[in-house]
């Protein structure tokens, strides 16, 4: 074996090993998604436009980072472990809480503004009672209610505030309730001591964010620095509402936009359910390879597996988030690193029918697979890339996963299988590479049927475009359009008309309610805003003996929908219009890059089409579906392009028409079996991956599926006809 054979053996075998070391053991070493191990992901809006008029300048433009530094403190006090703050755009901040599952005791902890008074109760009752009964309160007053609903006549403004707090901390009061202990700062004690002393049997309110929690009457000054907030409350609501006055009051009120809360049970079906949809697809790959091609696939199958390897070791080194759709998208780069083997093999074959030896034919597959390998793989990186920077959340992790994994697996494919192919052919010198050949070669006239072809597509799409048209708003989910999703899954299964009731009680007769068909304890309810918290308690008072368990809980605001609306519509378009850019630059050629064009948008459109007549809402997922179909469907077409401008160059004397059926159809076998092969992995991940990424599956059946179509019947056959005009 020659030397440099051999360093490079040893390369590959220390990499691999220096992979394991990394990632072992992956459960520990892998960061899981808040959609795969559960948690809250929000986005947050500041409020500026409630700030006071007075508030100017830099105060104005700082609530923003004030508000991300509060809500920190508040979220480190309360436990979570590594959550992930951070801002984005001008007034808006990102949350993530991974772990979390009290979702109403968290966005109370976050939401609470934290305005802490104490503001003098009047002490005439006349003016009291008249204010009541004339409902008219006085000037210079506000008419409030106790925590025991007795009305009481506050004065508007407030002696003293939150800013004198030093400190919160919990406490018993006189009953052994849980109570918040209140220790000023020197200057506050001094205050308080004044105020305390020059109103002896007054009464002084504890106002919280507008809420009197208690009112007690003055005694005798206290000069020793320090109040107490007692009530009616548990020991978890005493521990939130010290920790928000210790962490300080919010500058500004805060907006919910966006929720996606994931239950842990919904989060480890989705672990199991990807993982097996993934396995059994790989596995299905794994026994085709090494059937269909011996000693080849084999070969392949040991790329394929180190290929697993580096992507695992990226994104344990990067520190990447993987997620339920970044698992679908390391079983997507199953499919697409075995298209790159294949059509290496295939090439192989061809050059060995033509009486080449065994070392000229490797030498000529790989050098002849490289340029359509390099295409494929660069025009699918163009969509990833803007997935991860247009993208959020799990869309990102999806989009990264998938140039993790196109980067390994063109290393594995044309580095790693060279080698090893390389190793055996030089050891074992009659070595046979023989593999299976179930498509004959075909003499099909594609031209012929083009005609039959176009209309049948054209057919389909102004089908789907028109009834696209027709229902409007109602083609987009909430990602895009707002409003709210709620999914529980009951002990017991329920039925449909009890749970239409139980919404009627709380004024939700117009909720959309689904039940899983397949398991019926699952049960789906759309709403027009978050309504989480009002249904589950709806839920356990109408079902007593029948929990409901939250699996998650999906709210988009209105202006935040139409950010992902935009961002979704910038991001497919630019992935369109780079994806025409590289093919019309590739090939050199403007007619190659137009019917490229035409095959994408084709593709595309179908699956929107699909989308449409199957009545599944778009959202952020089936965007990017509709991506990794656009970069991945035009796979095919730049192959079949690569072999008609191969044959041009050696076939002079053979008319256009000829060239183009023949180059087809020498593609034919390698289009369908790299079609098969990716196939057999999303069909697993349709059937066996879950309902979240049920959607994503079927829009990517429906585009590959299309994809080999369009090649086939739509662009070369276009070529033809535009050189032929």
């Amino acid at each position: 074996m020659p030397k440099n054979l051999k360093i490079k053996l040893f390369l590959i075998i220390g990499l691999t090993l220096f992979c394991t070391w990394v990632i072992y053991p992956l459960n520990e070493k892998i960061n899981l998604g808040l959609d795969l191990k559960g948690g809250m992901f929000l986005t947050l809006s500041v409020d500026v436009s409630k700030l006071p008029d007075d508030v100017a300048g830099e105060k104005r433009n700082n609530a923003v980072e004030r508000a991300i530094e509060i809500i920190r403190k508040r979220i480190d006090q309360f436990g979570v472990s590594e959550p992930v703050i951070s801002r984005q755009g001008k007034n808006q901040i990102i949350v993530q809480l991974p772990g979390v599952t009290d979702r109403k005791r968290a966005l109370e902890l976050i939401k609470s503004t934290a305005q802490l008074e104490f503001r003098l109760v009047s002490d005439d009752e006349e003016k009291l009672r008249e204010t009541l009964a004339t409902d008219d309160v006085p000037s210079g007053y506000e008419l409030k209610y106790d925590e025991d609903e007795k009305p009481l006549l506050l004065e508007s403004n407030a002696v003293m505030t939150g800013d004198s707090l030093a400190d919160a901390v919990i406490s018993r009061d006189q009953y052994g309730r849980p109570s918040i202990k209140l220790e000023f700062t020197g200057e506050g004690a001094k205050m308080f001591g004044n105020i305390t002393g020059a109103n002896v049997n007054r009464r002084l309110a504890i106002v919280l964010d507008g809420y009197i929690y208690s009112a007690p009457v003055i005694r005798e000054r206290i000069s020793q620095g320090s109040a107490e907030i007692s009530g009616n409350f548990s020991m978890d609501k005493a521990k939130d509402l010290a920790n928000i006055l210790r962490a300080g009051a919010l500058p500004a009120p805060i907006v919910v936009e966006e929720e996606r809360t994931v239950g842990p049970l919904l989060g480890a079906d989705s672990i199991k359910s990807g993982v097996t949809a993934t396995i059994i697809g790989g596995i299905g790959v794994i026994v085709f390879m090494a059937v269909y091609y011996f000693i080849g696939g084999v070969l392949a199958n040991i790329a394929l597996l180190l290929n697993i390897l580096l992507v695992l070791t990226a994104l344990v080194m990067l520190k990447a988030t993987l997620t339920l759709p970044g698992i679908a998208g390391i079983g997507l780069t199953i499919g697409m690193a075995v298209d790159a083997n294949v059509l290496i093999n295939e090439r192989i074959r061809e050059e060995l029918k033509l009486g080449k030896s065994i070392r000229t034919a490797i030498n000529n597959g790989y050098g002849r697979a490289f340029p359509a390998i390099l295409d494929s793989n660069v025009t699918t990186i163009i969509a990833s890339v803007l997935l991860v920077w247009l993208g959020s959340g799990p869309v990102r992790g999806f989009g990264l996963t998938l140039i993790i994994g196109l980067l390994a697996s063109m290393f594995t494919a044309i580095v790693v299988t060279r080698l090893l192919i390389d190793v055996l052919t030089l050891r074992w010198k009659n070595l046979s590479l023989k593999m299976l050949q179930l498509i004959p070669s075909t003499k099909i006239d594609f031209i012929k049927v083009r005609w039959i072809c176009y209309s049948l597509s054209l057919v389909l799409i102004i089908g789907g475009l028109f009834l696209f048209n027709k229902k409007g708003e109602d083609n987009y989910g909430i990602d895009f359009k707002g409003g709210a999703l709620q999914e529980f899954q009951f002990t017991q299964a329920v039925e449909i008309d009890s749970l239409r009731e139980a919404m009627k009680g709380i004024g939700l007769q117009d909720a959309a309610i689904q039940q899983d068909s397949r398991n019926p304890e699952k049960v789906l309810i759309k709403t027009e805003a978050n309504y989480a918290d009002e249904i589950t308690t709806a839920l356990a008072e109408k079902f007593p003996g029948n929990k409901a368990e939250v699996l998650r809980v999906e709210s988009v605001g209105p202006v935040v929908g139409k950010i992902l609306k935009k961002n979704a519509a910038i991001a497919l378009s630019l992935a369109l219009l780079s994806i025409c850019l590289y093919i019309w630059i590739r090939f050199k050629d403007f007619v190659y890059g137009i019917a490229g064009v035409v095959s994408l948008f084709h593709d595309v459109l179908i699956a929107i089409a699909f989308c449409t007549f199957t009545n599944r809402p778009i959202d952020l997922l089936i965007v990017t579906a509709f991506m990794a179909v656009a970069g991945y469907s035009i796979n095919d077409t730049i192959v079949t392009y690569d072999r008609i401008r191969e044959n041009m160059r050696l076939m002079r004397k053979t008319t256009f028409r000829d060239v183009i059926n023949l180059s087809i159809n020498q593609t034919l076998g390698r289009t369908i079996w790299t079609s098969v092969t990716t196939l057999s992995i999303v069909a697993a991940l349709y059937f066996l991956g879950g309902e979240v990424l049920h959607n994503l599956a079927f829009i990517l059946l429906v585009g590959f599926i299309s994809g080999v179509y369009s090649t086939v019947f739509i662009a070369s056959p276009l070529v033809y006809a535009w050189e032929k005009k």
